[in-house]
C-alpha cells in the first residue's frame, strides 16, 4: 500500500541538471546557474562496491571481517565483546579469523550487543 509523504516546501526541493554544450562555456554556464542558486558539483563516483575494494576477502571470509569491523567500530575487546553478547571470547577469537562459523542464534546476540543487523553475520 502507497502512504502519502509530506512533500517538500519549493524553496527545499532538489534538482539535478545534466548539461550538454561547449567545453570553452563550461565555465560561464557554471557562474550563471550559481548566479540563481544552484550549487555545481562534478560527476564524481563516491563509493565503490566493497568486493571491488577488497578483492582480497573473499565470500567465506566477510562474516568474519564484519564481526571484526564491527567491534572495533564500537571500541570493545574480544572479551568486553564476549560478555556483552554471552558468547565465550574464544568463540569470538575463532569466529573473527573464520575458523568457526557464526550461525543464526550467536548473529543474533552479536548483533544485539554491536548494534547492528544479525544478518551481516550470516
Amino acid at each position: 500500500m502507497l502512504a502519502h509523504t509530506k512533500k517538500l516546501h519549493i524553496e527545499e526541493q532538489v534538482t539535478t541538471l545534466k548539461v550538454r554544450g561547449p567545453v570553452e562555456k563550461k565555465e560561464d554556464a557554471a557562474r550563471l546557474l550559481k548566479k540563481i542558486g544552484f550549487i555545481i558539483t562534478e560527476d564524481k563516483k563516491e563509493s565503490v562496491p566493497w568486493r571491488e575494494a577488497f578483492p582480497e576477502i573473499s565470500e567465506e571470509d566477510s562474516p568474519a571481517v564484519c564481526l571484526r569491523a564491527l567491534r572495533r567500530r564500537e571500541r570493545l575487546t574480544q572479551r568486553e565483546l564476549a560478555e556483552r553478547a554471552d558468547i565465550p571470547q574464544s568463540h569470538i577469537s575463532m569466529m573473527e579469523s573464520g575458523k568457526m562459523q557464526i550461525g543464526v542464534q550467536r548473529a543474533r546476540k552479536l548483533g544485539k550487543a554491536l548494534n547492528a543487523g544479525y544478518k551481516l553475520f550470516l
